[in-house]
C-alpha cells in the first residue's frame, strides 16, 4: 500500500518560508512541497529553483488551479488571510494558515463560518505548541512540579533595532494596514496560544496599548491581564522601543511550590522548586515548523485531531483585539 501524503502548495513564498517553514514541507514524513506562488515571478521561480520545487506561479488562481495540490500554506500578510482562505476552500483544498489568523476577530469568525460549510479543513500555524521546550513546560505543569499554578508573566522588551525582526524599509509587520497592528500582532499570538494550551479558555481579559515613539507606525507598547480558571492570572507587558540592555523575552510561571522560566526564542527550560534549580536544554529543529506541519498533515489525512483549531485562533485574536482596542 502506497504511503499517504499531503501534497502542498505555498501561497506567499517570501522570507518566512526560506527556513522556518518552506523546507519543512519537504522534510515532513507525510508531506511533499509541489508548488509555490509569489506575485513577483522572478522571485517565485528563484525560490522554486533553490528549494527544488517542481512548479511555481505568480498568481493565486494559477496555484489554486493546480490539481496535484491537496493543501495550501497561506504565508501572506494578515491583510489577505480571509480572502485567501476563502479562495483555497473554494478550490477544494485544505488550509494551513499563518498567524495571526486574520486582521481581527470579526474576520476570524468569517473564516470559521466558511470552514463549517466546507468539506476541507483548516489548521492555524501556532507552531510553538509543538516545540520540545514548550511541550516540556506543559508536562511539568501537569506533573505538579511547581505545585498549584498562581500566575504567569511575560515582559517582552525589544529595542527598535533588533535581531528578531527584519530591518527593512517595507516591513509589512510594522504596517497596520497589512498586519492589523504592529509587532505585538506579529509576536503575541504564539504566547497567547500557549497560555490557552496550558490553562484553557480565559474567563476575563483586558488591556491597553500606546504609541510611545514618534517613529512608530503602530502602537509599540501593550499591557494586559488574563484571568483563567482556578484563579490563575497572567500579566503581560510588551515594549518595542526599550533600551538594548533591557531586552527580555522570558515566560515565567509561578506556582505554590516552584517556578518555571522559559525564554520565548531560546532553547531551555529553567525549573526551580524545593529540589533546587534545574536547567533543561533543548534543540529546536532546523526548520522550526516541521513538528507542527507533520501534525497538520496527519490531521488533513484523517489520522489525528487538529493540532491548532480555528477556534483557538479566534480566541487568540479576541485577546489581541481587547488588548489593543
Amino acid at each position: 500500500m502506497a504511503e499517504r501524503i499531503i501534497r502542498w502548495g505555498i501561497l506567499g513564498a517570501g522570507d518566512v518560508c526560506e527556513i522556518k517553514s518552506g523546507p519543512a514541507f519537504q522534510r515532513a514524513k507525510n508531506g511533499e512541497l509541489v508548488a509555490v506562488m509569489r506575485r513577483d515571478a522572478a522571485k517565485a521561480q528563484d525560490f522554486a529553483r533553490r528549494h527544488g520545487v517542481a512548479r511555481w506561479y505568480d498568481t493565486v488562481p494559477g496555484l489554486l488551479a493546480d490539481p496535484e495540490i491537496d493543501a495550501v500554506y497561506i504565508a501572506t500578510p494578515p491583510r489577505f488571510h480571509l480572502e485567501h482562505t476563502l479562495a483555497v476552500l473554494a478550490a477544494d483544498k485544505h488550509v494551513y494558515l499563518e498567524k495571526p489568523m486574520a486582521m481581527n476577530s470579526a474576520e476570524c469568525r468569517r473564516i470559521i463560518a466558511a470552514e463549517s460549510e466546507s468539506p476541507n479543513k483548516i489548521a492555524v500555524a501556532h507552531y510553538r505548541r509543538a516545540l520540545p521546550a514548550f511541550i516540556r513546560v506543559g508536562e511539568l505543569l501537569k506533573s505538579g512540579a511547581i505545585g498549584t499554578v498562581r500566575c504567569a508573566e511575560l515582559n517582552f522588551f525589544l529595542p527598535e533595532r533588533n535581531n528578531l525582526i527584519p530591518d527593512t524599509g517595507d516591513n509589512w509587520r510594522l504596517n497596520p494596514a497589512l498586519s492589523g497592528g504592529g509587532l505585538f500582532h506579529d509576536l503575541s499570538p504564539h504566547l497567547f496560544d500557549l497560555l490557552l494550551a496550558y490553562f484553557g479558555r480565559p474567563l476575563h481579559y483586558e488591556g491597553f496599548s500606546l504609541r510611545q515613539s514618534s517613529r512608530s507606525t503602530a502602537d509599540d507598547f501593550v499591557q494586559g491581564t488574563i484571568r483563567f480558571a482556578d484563579d490563575i492570572v497572567f500579566r503581560g507587558c510588551w515594549c518595542f522601543t526599550a533600551a538594548e540592555c533591557a531586552a527580555s523575552e522570558y515566560l515565567v510561571i509561578t506556582g505554590s511550590k516552584g517556578q518555571i522560566a522559559c525564554p520565548f526564542f531560546g532553547e531551555e527550560v529553567r525549573l526551580r522548586n524545593g529540589e533546587g534549580e534545574q536547567i533543561i536544554p533543548f534543540t529546536n529543529p532546523p526548520n522550526i515548523q516541521q513538528p507542527m506541519i507533520e501534525q497538520v498533515c496527519d490531521y488533513f489525512l484523517g489520522e489525528a485531531d487538529c493540532p491548532c483549531s480555528t477556534a483557538d485562533g479566534l480566541q487568540v485574536m479576541e485577546i489581541i483585539d481587547r488588548f489593543t482596542s
